[in-house]
């Protein structure tokens, strides 16, 4: 692999006016993965697996799809086109020439319809899954967040290069994929994120793996003053979306056995509250511009976790309260496999050990250092993407 180079004040020379059509295509590719991922998880809830070919896997696959027309058109294109547009700020692989996240996006793409087959298979031999977390799935996030990255890097080339004015609409729509980039992780993890868990460790831990790497990073790549705000609103915003409006549409059980009656979709829980810490986090950004990455991620670390626990742990016990048993919080609905003895039909924590909750919550503490110092290093590396 080669990589070209040009100058400095011709970066934008060869920059289309406005936002180009295969950048759009890219944002629907992510939006439409994290869309049929939501629904088909409702579905198995719901449901439970009746085919292949349910709309949640037809949206999920589309993303693959969508990915392959925008990878193929820019490489193609600026591989065997006379006046490629983009050829001057390309990379060059395996012969081929076009955006380095053309490439990525080439790459989940593939990954992505690669799994389809072997998710079929999978269910064909050993039922329906009882986790998310399942080869085929993993093969098939892998190849979601391939074309997520790609997408974010081809968002963040053009940002780089572009005028201030393109450069504004195009940061809104990075922002936007950045959003979703933080509902797919949260979506990956929610096995262990569930109510139950709200009082526990590990739940803590589990959240600061990756998000807080995520919100620093693409805040610090987009320099917007409030980024990691509007990916945590988009993130809400989607949760509240599938919350209220899944359970409008009738759903039954086609699989047994079934320990809760079930008469519509069962959306997934009320959204975690990273809004708040991730408001701290844009507060607190301005301000780390000249520190040191390490003490950066220290504090900004602390600050994410220690608000967020101060947030979501309160709400968590109001959650398992009555009143929050209603539409607009959610906590009612119950999948046909949940037993009523289980504590999550019973709105009960997961009881904590004291020999085991306070390292626990020491580990989630590193995890969300580690994280911001990742973030820190990653947001400003990000900043010099050109191609």
């Amino acid at each position: 692999m080669s990589l070209a180079t040009i100058p400095a004040e011709r970066s934008h020379v060869n920059q289309p006016s406005g936002i180009p059509w295969y950048l759009w295509c890219s944002a629907l590719a992510v939006t439409s993965a994290y869309v049929g991922g939501y629904w088909d998880i409702s579905w198995h809830r719901s449901i439970g697996r009746d085919t292949f070919w349910s709309p949640p896997h037809m949206a999920i696959y589309a993303c693959g799809v969508l990915a392959a027309i925008t990878s193929g058109y820019l490489i193609l294109t600026t591989t065997f086109g006379r006046n490629a547009p983009l050829r001057e700020v390309s990379v060059r692989i395996w012969g081929l020439t076009g955006p380095l996240g053309a490439f990525i996006l080439a790459w989940g793409g593939a990954a992505m319809l690669v799994s389809a087959p072997f998710d079929d298979w999978w269910h064909n031999a050993y039922g329906l899954d009882v986790k998310i977390i399942s080869p085929p799935h993993m093969v098939l996030a892998a190849g979601f967040f391939g074309i997520e990255f790609g997408t974010v890097m081809l968002l963040l080339a053009f940002m780089n290069r572009a005028g201030d004015e393109a450069r504004r609409s195009l940061q809104r729509l990075f922002l936007y994929v950045g959003g979703t980039v933080i509902c797919e992780s949260l979506l990956l993890k929610m096995e262990y994120i569930a109510r139950p868990d709200m009082h526990s460790a590990l739940f803590y831990s589990v959240v600061a793996v990756g998000t807080p790497a995520m919100l620093m990073a693409i805040g610090t790549a987009s320099r917007h003053r409030w980024a990691c705000a509007i990916m945590a609103a988009v993130y809400t915003a989607f949760g509240l979306a599938f919350l209220w409006i899944l359970p409008l549409f009738p759903a039954e059980p086609k699989l047994g056995p079934v320990y809760s009656p079930v008469t519509h979709f069962i959306p997934w829980e009320f959204p975690l509250l990273v809004i708040v810490p991730a408001l701290a986090i844009d507060l607190l950004r301005r301000r780390l511009i000249d520190w040191r990455p390490l003490a950066g991620g220290v504090v900004a670390g602390m600050v994410f976790l220690v608000t967020f626990i101060a947030v979501q742990w309160p709400f968590a016990s109001f959650l398992m309260t009555p009143l929050a048993r209603n539409r607009f919080f959610g906590t009612e609905y119950m999948d046909f496999s949940t037993p009523a003895q289980s504590l999550y039909a019973r709105h009960q924590f997961y009881a904590n050990e004291p020999q085991q909750f306070w390292p626990g919550m020491l580990l989630a503490a590193f995890i969300s250092c580690l994280m911001m110092w990742v973030g820190v290093h990653a947001g400003r590396a990000m900043q010099k993407v050109k191609r």
